[in-house]
């Protein structure tokens, strides 16, 4: 299979007031390698907002939601196999999130993000880094944040072998904020 991973991605806006992301202007996706070859998917539809300062990095905040139903792989089958109950059961769990709880500077435009990642009813703490760059009329923020997916549940059965579907996920972010 391709297992698609959710989740979320990650951020933020720009200023110091809450913002919604603009999802026409963002991705969510993800990487893998499912029989030592590489895959990737992500995910069409995710809504969120939220506060990000450079100059105030550690009052940022951010709340992203991602609609399971919406992953998108190479075939159909892939995403079949990707709703059902041994990957993303998305008919009981149509939704992941990230909740930022920390952001702190890293140097440049480079940031640190840490929050809990909600997937299939099971919440752990994970952490990113992340470039924060004003483009146009956005702020862009873009970061590569790995999970496990078997600490998710994602890929029961069959499809727990780490030989036939790796165990890291690369979850990719580029998230626009309008400035």
């Amino acid at each position: 299979m391709k297992l698609a991973f959710a989740s979320a991605a990650l951020l933020l806006a720009s200023s110091g007031y809450a913002a919604p992301l603009d999802a026409a202007h963002s991705q969510i996706g993800f990487s893998l390698t499912q029989m030592n070859a590489p895959m990737s998917g992500q995910f069409k539809r995710f809504s969120g907002e939220a506060t990000f300062d450079p100059g105030q990095p550690s009052k940022g905040k951010a709340d992203i939601v991602i609609d399971t139903a919406s992953i998108s792989l190479p075939t159909p089958e892939a995403v079949a196999l990707a709703s059902n109950g041994d990957w993303f059961n998305v008919a009981r769990f149509p939704k992941a999130r990230f909740l930022a709880t920390a952001f702190k500077a890293l140097g440049g435009n480079r940031y640190q993000v840490s929050g809990k990642l909600t997937i299939k009813g099971i919440t752990r703490d994970v952490s990113a880094p992340f470039s924060a760059q004003r483009k146009g009329a956005f702020t862009l923020f873009e970061g590569t944040l790995p999970v496990s997916r078997l600490a998710f549940t994602i890929g029961q059965g069959e499809w727990s072998d780490t030989d036939t579907v790796a165990d890291k996920v690369d979850i990719r972010f580029s998230i626009a904020v309008r400035n």
